[in-house]
């Protein structure tokens, strides 16, 4: 029996008010609606270091055009350079570097996604039967949804998928 893989979350696009995922609608607006106030969500996002809202901010189209190129046949050098200014841009803004992205792959048959790697500079290529790497392996199932430019992947674990329009789903 082949493997069958189903993406963990659904993700609806949508403006203020609308909930990102599902699980945002069976958690609900956050505010008790007789009194008024709202609660607030306590609890780790994870194995990796608390989830700090400045990394849930939007990637702007610079950023994602520039992870999206990591990948467009550049030269070693160029690629490199690159690298190091999408990771100065983490740093700066989200405040951590990725180890990597987990994307879907546009060169066609026999690869699916492939995996960018921030720190040694490597594109790899991953056909539907070949085993990725951990920690990128837990991303997969995410890329493969089709519904993400791609997923952020940090050295705790943590998995931070990205839509086209640059918004952070959070986990």
């Amino acid at each position: 029996m082949g493997q069958f893989e189903r993406p963990r979350r659904i993700v609806q696009p949508g403006g203020a008010g609308t909930p990102s995922t599902s699980s945002d609608v069976l958690r609900g607006t956050g505010q008790n609606l007789t009194t008024g106030t709202s609660r607030r969500a306590v609890g780790a996002p994870g194995p990796a270091a608390p989830l700090r809202r400045e990394r849930l901010a939007p990637r702007p189209r610079e950023l994602r055009d520039a992870v999206g190129r990591l990948d467009a046949g550049l030269d070693e050098n160029a690629r490199r350079q690159l690298a190091e200014w999408i990771g100065e841009q983490y740093q700066a803004s989200y405040g951590e570097i990725p180890l990597g992205f987990l994307a879907r792959c546009y060169l066609g048959p026999p690869y699916v996604d492939h995996q960018l790697d921030l720190f040694q500079v490597i594109v790899r290529h991953f056909a539907p039967t070949d085993q990725v790497p951990e920690p990128f392996a837990g991303a997969r199932m995410l890329v493969r949804s089709g519904g993400y430019a791609f997923v952020e992947v940090y050295s705790g674990g943590l998995l931070l998928p990205v839509l086209d329009d640059g918004t952070v789903v959070r986990p």
